[in-house]
């Protein structure tokens, strides 16, 4: 994936939101339609984004949940194993669901499942070498497309913008956490 590189003085550059806003301000000049400003372009950009990713877990032969709870193994460290039901934690889906995903991916040998030695009647869920191997590749082309997503920021701009969405993300993750 290649991406256009703008001017390096984007600040002066017009886009489609400043277009859109302009139409706004001209149509209903009694809102204050500045969120837009920022909104707008997160919301452009997370469709940017989601293809990237979509593109990448395709090159890999994997869809978005599969890459979602294989990752999930993956950060957990050696053994790369985890119970089902601290995986739907991680990737917030329902039991049934979890269950359903588990054995597809079984089935795909991405995964196995095992007995849990500490709980007799619970199990196991974790990476087989071909899982691990296919997430693997699976991240490092995902990032690289990320990388490409934020080519025309240097890095101490990405490291103000990360910043500020974490203060706007933060009150979000709060009640998201609360509610579980």
């Amino acid at each position: 994936m290649t991406l256009p590189h703008a001017d390096h003085d984007a600040e002066h550059s017009e886009d489609e939101v400043d277009r859109l806003v302009a139409a706004w301000r001209q149509e209903r000049p009694d809102l204050d339609v500045e969120p837009l400003q920022v909104l707008s372009r997160v919301s452009r950009l997370a469709r940017h984004l989601d293809r990237a990713r979509r593109a990448s877990f395709a090159e890999h032969d994997l869809e978005t949940w599969e890459f979602d709870v294989l990752t999930a193994l993956r950060r957990a460290g050696e053994p790369y194993e985890m119970s089902p039901g601290a995986l739907l934690r991680a990737t917030l889906v329902t039991s049934g669901t979890m269950t359903n995903r588990i054995d597809r991916l079984t089935a795909a040998g991405l995964v196995r499942r095992r007995p849990d030695t500490e709980d007799r009647r619970g199990v196991l869920v974790s990476l087989t070498e071909a899982g691990r191997t296919r997430v693997d590749s699976a991240f490092a082309d995902l990032l690289r497309r990320e990388h490409e997503l934020l080519a025309n920021l240097g890095k101490h701009e990405q490291q103000a913008l990360s910043g500020l969405l974490r203060t706007l993300l933060v009150p979000f993750d709060a009640t998201d956490t609360g509610a579980r």
